[in-house]
Formats: structure tokens, C-alpha cells, sequence
């Protein structure tokens, strides 16, 4: 059983896949991909997180703890541009996973990326509700507060929070050109809101505040790395549209690498004019904390485009990570591993639409019910998880397989991709103790859903009962290396 659960995939077994049920529709390329990276990117970390680490952990020195998680992240994207080049398909690093390590890890990985994603879409969903909420409270209208709010909280039901989740279903579900179109235009809406910011800032910048610029000394650097990383989440979903890809041997990695690149030079400069601004420890007390530093400084009318830049970066957000979540399960149950209703690409808008509607309904229920701090804990750590599994299966596969064509070489193998695993390494062990126990226990979950139902139900499992007579020799072969067939 030990050698079974390590049972790889061929690439073209993959790509032969994408052909089922008429393939889904191929309609991205490089701007496209790098808009969709740049909306699930900027969004949570300009918006919000900025303040909490420059006030709590980084001060001043944000702007180096923003360059320690971009060298990461940027060492984690160079072994995703290899992969996604080389295995155009969708469901990203589980995808890659299955192709270098084999059936096991492959799994551990995209019970990461459920992790990664379900929780992030729902972190987000709820800081969306809150500046709606606020918009709306701006304009004279006060909902109630137990529609606003977690029962934990003191309500009944986060509505805002699950009505657009709803929404966000509903368009993802009508197909990529739809998705594309909605997400390019509220990009170019927040990155104007961005530069409206740097402009306005710029000339308020007092370097006074920059001292003392390491109030907490390395250790708070780190720690603030490990907290703003969530702000990188999201340039690993670009990977995910593979299969909706015109040229993905050339988009996929210029996408990935650009919209990383452009969004490292965003939170370094909004960092820097944001601590120079206003005295990092002020904001201890805002969750809004560009609009707050406008505000700080007389600039009222911009602090209110701000905040309709925020809803408009965190809807983005919430459009690219749900489009990756669902096609993450749509490949895990198009190998078996989940149940093969989430399978489907439908008819008429040749999506997976019952994946979508699926985490729909997850991440609705989530946001809708439970309070910010238990969901947005875990999802950095899922997600350097599969950063450093990803970047490990570089190493390997090129020892394995030196041979295989790849349209995209990550560079420096295998300093560059021992770089992401030892930076990944050292952010997980930033991270608090408690998220760490529940990611194990998550792990458990996950491990016992493959032995109880993923590896007996799997395609592998299926070809080699199907193809193999019992007791052959031939039932010793890697499953990897036979024919699949009756996809």
C-alpha cells in the first residue's frame, strides 16, 4: 500500500483529461492572467493589514517585512511558472503534486488548497461586510446588527457577507470571459485608488515618523513577514485557470510573475508612505488603515474613495480566489479523489458549475457564521505548506525526469527552490502555536477522508482493477506508466 499511495500521473494523462465533457472554455492570456493575479493579490494586505503589522509587529520596518514575504513568495512563483508551463492543466499545485510526488502528496496539497482558499474567501467576505456596512452607515442606512454580525458576535447572521459570496458564485458559474471582464474592471478601479493614495500621501510624509524605523527589533520583522504573507495569497490561483489558457506555455508564467512583481512594488511603496504618514503605533486602533492615514492628514473625500477602492479590491479578491477554490475541487473530483458529481463541466457555460455552487455555499455558510479571528487564522499556514511542497517537487521531478520538455525553467535549481522551502519554513514556525495544532488536526481530517474514500475510489485505482488481472505481474508496475483508459 505504501508504494500505491506514491502512484504518480503522467502528463499527458492530465492534459488528456481536459478533454472531457467538451473541455472548458479557453479564453485568458497574459493580461488577463496577470489582472486575475493582481485582483486576488492586492486587496486584504493593502487594505487592512498594512496598519496591523506596521502597529503590532514590523513599525516602520513593514517595508522590509513586505520584501522578506515577496522573496518567498517570489521563490515559491518561479517553481509555479515551471510547473504551469509544463502541466497546463487547472487545480495548480495539486495538479503538480501528482505529476512529481504522486497520489499521497497530491492529496495533502489540495486539502491544503481547500484550506488556503475556503478560509481566505471567507476572512475577505467578512472584511467586505464591514466597509459595506460602513459605506452604507455613511449614507444614513444602519442595518440591523444582527444581520450583520456572527452569532459569536452577538447576531444572528453575517447577510452582507453572504450575499455576495452569492453573487460572486453566480458569475463565476456563467463562465471565465464573464469572470475576466468583472475582475479586469474592478482592478483598474483599485489600482486607482492605490495611486490616488501615493499621490495624496506622498507629500505628507514625515520621516520623523520612520524613527525609530525597527521599534521591535528583527523578531518583529519576521513576525510581521509571517502575518502580511497573506497578502501574497492569491498569485498561486492564476495557475488554477489553466485549462481556460490560449498559449499557457507563455501566459501562465509571464502572468504569475507579473502580477507578483507589480504587486511587491504597490506594498512596498504604500507601506512606506503609509508609515511615514502617520505614527505607526495610531494604528493600533483602525482596521482601515489607508483611509485612516488620509483622514489623519485632512483628506476626507479620499479616504471615502479609499474605502470604495477597498470593497472594490476585496471583491476581486473573493471573485479569483473562489475561481480558484472551485477548480481545485473540480480536478480532485475529476481524479475520483472527491466525489465525482464536483466533476462536471457544464453544458451551455462549459464550467465547472457544480464546484462553484459548492464552494459557493462553503464559503457562504463560513462568512455567515462564524467570527473573523476563527477563519482568517488559518490560512497562511495551509498555504506555505503547499508552497514548500511545490517547490520540493521542482527539486525531484528535475532528478526524475530531466528530460521532460518544460516552456519555462525556474532558475538556479535547486538554490531557488530550496530558498522558498527554508523562507516558507521559517514563516511557519512565526506563525502561533494554536494555528499550527489546528493545521495538524486539519491534516487528520484530510488523511482520514483519502483512506476512507480518495484512494479506493481514485482513476488510478479504478484503470488498475479495470486493466490489471488480479495477481499479475503487471499489477506491480507504477499505474502511472499504463494506458488510462474510459476517462
Amino acid at each position: 500500500m505504501t508504494k500505491k499511495i506514491f502512484r504518480t500521473k503522467s502528463i499527458n494523462e492530465f492534459i488528456s483529461e481536459t478533454k472531457m465533457d467538451g473541455g472548458m472554455n479557453k479564453f485568458l492570456g497574459t493580461f488577463g492572467l496577470t489582472m486575475l493575479g493582481i485582483g486576488a493579490i492586492v486587496g486584504t494586505g493593502i487594505f487592512v493589514l498594512t496598519g496591523v503589522a506596521a502597529a503590532n509587529y514590523s513599525g516602520p520596518a513593514l517595508v522590509i517585512s513586505f520584501i522578506i514575504a515577496a522573496l518567498a513568495c517570489g521563490c515559491a512563483a518561479l517553481c509555479y511558472a515551471e510547473f504551469a508551463a509544463m502541466v497546463p492543466v487547472a487545480g495548480s499545485a495539486y495538479t503538480y503534486g501528482y505529476v512529481a510526488l504522486g497520489e499521497f502528496w497530491a492529496w495533502v496539497i489540495g486539502w491544503d488548497l481547500i484550506l488556503e482558499y475556503a478560509f481566505a474567501v471567507s476572512t475577505v467576505a467578512i472584511g467586505w461586510s464591514g466597509y459595506f456596512n460602513n459605506i452604507l452607515m455613511n449614507l444614513g442606512i444602519t442595518l440591523p446588527a444582527a444581520l450583520t454580525m456572527a452569532p459569536h458576535d452577538g447576531g444572528i447572521v453575517n447577510l452582507p457577507a453572504v450575499l455576495i459570496l452569492a453573487v460572486v458564485a453566480f458569475v463565476n458559474i456563467r463562465g471565465v470571459k464573464q469572470s475576466s471582464f468583472v475582475n479586469n474592471v474592478i482592478v483598474a478601479i483599485k489600482l486607482a485608488v492605490v495611486a490616488l493614495f501615493l499621490a495624496l500621501g506622498f507629500s505628507h510624509v514625515d520621516a520623523s515618523n520612520w524613527v525609530p524605523f525597527m521599534p521591535f527589533g528583527w523578531s518583529g520583522v519576521f513576525a510581521g513577514a509571517s502575518i502580511i504573507f497573506f497578502a501574497y495569497i492569491g498569485f498561486d490561483a492564476v495557475s488554477t485557470a489553466a485549462e481556460e489558457v490560449k498559449d499557457p506555455q507563455k501566459s501562465l508564467p509571464r502572468g504569475i510573475i507579473l502580477s507578483l512583481i507589480i504587486c511587491t512594488i504597490l506594498y512596498i511603496a504604500v507601506s512606506a508612505v503609509l508609515t511615514g504618514m502617520v505614527p505607526f503605533m495610531q494604528f493600533q486602533t483602525t482596521a482601515a488603515p489607508v483611509a485612516f492615514a488620509l483622514q489623519a492628514v485632512g483628506y476626507h473625500w479620499g479616504a471615502a474613495a479609499v474605502s470604495v477602492g477597498a470593497i472594490c479590491g476585496l471583491t476581486s479578491v473573493l471573485l479569483v480566489m473562489s475561481f480558484g477554490q472551485s477548480r481545485v475541487l473540480f480536478v480532485m473530483s475529476r481524479d475520483g479523489l472527491l466525489p465525482k458529481f464536483f466533476g462536471h463541466v457544464h453544458s451551455k457555460y462549459k464550467t465547472p458549475a457544480r464546484s462553484s455552487a459548492l464552494v459557493g455555499v462553503i464559503t457562504a455558510i463560513t462568512a455567515g457564521f462564524l467570527p473573523i479571528n476563527a477563519v482568517a487564522e488559518m490560512t497562511n499556514i495551509g498555504t506555505l505548506c503547499a508552497f514548500i511542497i511545490v517547490s520540493a517537487a521542482v527539486i525531484i521531478l528535475r532528478k526524475k525526469n530531466p528530460n521532460q520538455q518544460r516552456a519555462f525553467k525556474c532558475p538556479l535549481v535547486p538554490l531557488v527552490p530550496a530558498l522558498a522551502i527554508v523562507f516558507c519554513g521559517i514563516l511557519i514556525y512565526m506563525l502561533p502555536l494554536v494555528t499550527q495544532i489546528r493545521f495538524v488536526v486539519w491534516l487528520l481530517v484530510g488523511l482520514a477522508i483519502y483512506f476512507g474514500y480518495g484512494y479506493s475510489h481514485s482513476i488510478i485505482s479504478k484503470t488498475r482493477r479495470s486493466t490489471v488481472p488480479a495477481g499479475s505481474a503487471a499489477a506491480n508496475m507504477n499505474p502511472a506508466a499504463q494506458p488510462t483508459k474510459g476517462h
